[in-house]
């Protein structure tokens, strides 16, 4: 038990110099790093909790979220080597699940959506990156090796290996292309390259009712040519396209 108690201690501190360059010596990191300090309350809460201890859990917890700014409710399970970046404003529910090293940023919430009873939170798979400001709502599976992107809003599983971005949360897709754990600010903007799409399109049917309209002793223009413009032109977009089709279902979600 003690152990098992030091193991993870050492993978919650170790965790923190591969992560954050900010990170100088031990010291600094014991007593100025909030997200360390409110895992150490709470796993010892959390073993509280499950020995059905009354009233000191959450005692513990409410302590720990005014020395922090960083709320865990004694029911979660956390995972080792979890690094809670900042933390200000991290809320973390009661049935919440959070996987091993997974990185989560300041003002992120693991909440539930109701007063429904049993498991209303999210599960968080390992290495999952949740960034600031970002909401999982839910009783909800996010899958291994996910991105969270910051300010996104998940109400739906994630699967595995996936990148999520938006409001409500959408899944890109980044295949073949390894990212960084620290490089959750750099996701692709899936609602820019729809609107983008989307004008392209409005642009080329105007081009095409201009020349519809144009006067009889005009030449007309050839349907030939209008597809070929269509074909061929740099950033046209149809409406059955895959990034429009992506964001109009949910991208998968």
């Amino acid at each position: 038990m003690l152990k098992t108690v030091l193991e993870t201690f050492r993978a919650d501190f170790r965790i923190i110099f591969d992560r954050d360059p900010a990170a100088r010596n031990w010291l600094e990191v014991l007593f100025c790093y909030p997200g360390l300090q409110a895992l150490l309350l709470h796993r010892f809460a959390h073993q509280l909790y499950r020995l059905r201890v009354p009233f000191i859990p959450r005692l513990i917890s409410h302590i720990a979220r005014f020395l922090t700014g960083i709320e865990i409710h004694p029911g979660a399970t956390i995972g080792r080597g979890v690094f809670i970046d900042h933390g200000m404003g991290v809320v973390i529910g009661e049935t919440a699940i959070v996987g091993n090293y997974a990185l989560i940023y300041q003002g992120v919430t693991l909440g539930g959506t109701g007063k429904e009873s049993g498991k209303r939170h999210p599960t968080l798979g390992e290495n999952v990156v949740v960034g600031a400001g970002a909401k999982v709502l839910g009783n909800l599976l996010i899958g291994d090796n996910v991105r969270i992107g910051a300010g996104s809003v998940v109400l739906r599983d994630v699967p595995s290996d996936c990148t999520v971005v938006g409001i409500p949360g959408r899944i890109v897709y980044r295949a073949g292309e390894r990212v960084g754990p620290l490089d959750h600010g750099q996701l692709p903007d899936s609602e820019a390259q729809v609107i983008r799409a989307l004008l392209d399109r409005i642009e080329i049917l105007e081009q095409q009712m201009q020349a519809l309209q144009q006067p009889t002793l005009e030449p007309a223009v050839e349907p030939e040519i209008v597809e070929e413009a269509l074909a061929h032109h740099p950033t046209s977009c149809r409406l059955n396209d895959r990034i429009i089709e992506q964001f109009l279902d949910g991208a998968g979600i």
